[in-house]
């Protein structure tokens, strides 16, 4: 079996993957997305990687490409997407739709391009997450600044998140009216779009399930890196993780919330509220595991090799 890495660079991730790869005879070959070129027409094929992920050599078109009309001639039975790197908008959506492409032509690709588009958007995943009968804060998602105001009025203490965005990054707590301002006014000057959601008490705590499949192979605690009430506990900022096993409720409420993205895998966020309500806050479909392995030894690597390979064999 051939499982190629799609990727933004080589690195903990890629390397833990590849060698859960090759401990079960398969073989491993990681890609950066820069170096995708299509060919459309009569020379359908794409440069084969090299020793170095970042390089390419290029290699006349395999029988079995012009045989499926594929423009990327991927010698591979899987694709394992992982982080697609920051770029233009016309490059992000070309490599999403080079993982389209590359699904419809037969390639399984993990997780598929849908889920993936639904998970790194904050809106959609909510709107599915509320879709699916799962418990979500209050949110509120606009393009005007008046819009915005009111709806931090309404609620008189939000976090204002990035629409796309990872680990924490660009999200604030706005609780004065005149912050809120401030806040707004900057994203009307980046003609942003507003996605706030209701402060939730929650001690400064959340959880990170990780779901694989149908089940949720390990979760850990986060605490915020003060160890006070602070909202943010993301690993990547310095939380404090424990390993931690889920209630039966907050296991189904993971594999539910996977499951209401498309996601063959994801990381789960959910956060345990002081009135006892557990919220499902993110998805992520392009999930690291780093914290999580820390904190339970857990072989995450081989858990999501064993899906894709699954899912290959399968059709």
């Amino acid at each position: 079996m051939r499982v190629a890495i799609l990727s933004a660079r080589k690195g903990w991730h890629t390397d833990q993957l590849c060698g859960a790869l090759v401990a079960r005879g398969a073989t491993a070959q990681l890609l950066t997305y820069e170096s995708l070129v299509a060919r459309l027409g009569a020379a359908r094929w794409l440069p084969q990687a090299a020793a170095d992920p970042g390089a390419a050599t290029e290699s006349p078109p395999s029988p079995s490409a012009a045989a499926d009309h594929r423009p990327f001639a991927l010698d591979a039975d899987a694709v394992l997407a992982r982080i697609i790197p920051s770029g233009s908008l016309e490059q992000i959506i070309y490599r999403v739709d080079a993982l389209h492409w590359l699904e419809d032509a037969g390639v399984r690709v993990m997780n598929s391009p849908r889920a993936i588009e639904r998970s790194v958007d904050k809106f959609y995943t909510s709107a599915l997450l509320e879709q699916a009968g799962l418990a979500t804060p209050e949110t509120v998602v606009c393009e005007r600044s008046e819009d915005a105001m009111a709806a931090f009025r309404d609620m008189g203490d939000v976090i204002v998140k990035p629409l796309f965005g990872s680990m924490g990054l660009g999200m604030v707590r706005v609780h004065d009216e005149e912050i809120a301002w401030r806040v707004f006014r900057t994203l009307d000057a980046i003609r942003g779009v507003y996605y706030l959601q209701r402060t939730i008490d929650h001690g400064g705590r959340d959880v990170r399930a990780f779901v694989v499949g149908d089940r949720v192979i390990g979760a850990m605690e986060r605490r915020s890196a003060d160890g006070g009430p602070e909202w943010r506990t993301n690993y990547s900022r310095g939380g404090a993780v424990r390993p931690l096993t889920l209630a039966p409720a907050w296991t189904d409420m993971a594999v539910r919330a996977a499951r209401a993205v498309g996601a063959d895998y994801a990381g789960v966020d959910l956060l345990p509220a002081n009135d006892g309500t557990v919220y499902a806050l993110e998805v992520n479909a392009i999930p690291g595991w780093r914290g999580l392995h820390e904190a339970t030894g857990i072989d995450v690597a081989a858990a999501i090799v064993d899906q894709v390979l699954r899912l290959a064999a399968s059709g």
